[in-house]
């Protein structure tokens, strides 16, 4: 368990340093969203590869920064219902869903995004639109995003394990997550 512990914090740290990097592709893509609007406005001149590119932007935002969400535990759950059970509960419940639903779905979506990817990078697939850029590095994202996720994934399973079993409590859990993504 301990090796597995230590594989969890490793999958921890690089999605939070992933999580704290991707933060500044948000501002990219407000940067050049305002940049495009004013020159739309006052030169009256438009190109679709940069609205094409805030797109790509948000969209990276949304897939590497997912993982880190599930890291934070800031994922969407009905906290109506959780907030009642003691935090044991929780981490089985959350230990079981992850197995049955998280996991598969993960992988599954991982699977799925490798062909789509490689197929679009191997013709230099290019946006149907004027001026529209390549598409591959939109869809790397999308398989990139879900590597993430999956590793994040079985590393919340191993930490609610070691939680869930007793072989690690979670104050110490905590602890060491807390070191690994430096908050």
């Amino acid at each position: 368990m301990k090796m597995l512990l230590a594989i969890a914090r490793l999958i921890d740290t690089i999605n939070g340093a992933i999580g704290r990097w991707v933060s500044w592709l948000l501002l990219a893509a407000v940067l050049i969203s305002a940049g495009n609007a004013v020159v739309r406005k006052v030169f009256d001149i438009s190109s679709n590869a940069w609205l094409e590119l805030q797109w790509y932007l948000y969209g990276t935002v949304f897939m590497l920064a997912a993982a880190y969400a599930l890291l934070k535990n800031d994922h969407v759950r009905i906290d109506i219902v959780s907030s009642s059970w003691s935090k044991k509960t929780r981490d089985r419940i959350d230990l079981i869903l992850h197995i049955i639903f998280l996991l598969p779905f993960t992988f599954l979506m991982t699977w799925l995004a490798w062909p789509w990817f490689w197929a679009s990078y191997k013709i230099g697939e290019i946006s149907s639109s004027a001026g529209g850029l390549i598409v591959w590095p939109a869809k790397a994202a999308v398989l990139v995003g879900f590597l993430l996720l999956s590793a994040q994934t079985l590393s919340e399973i191993v930490k609610r394990a070691a939680i869930v079993f007793g072989y690690v409590t979670e104050a110490a859990e905590t602890e060491n997550s807390t070191e690994a993504t430096g908050h």
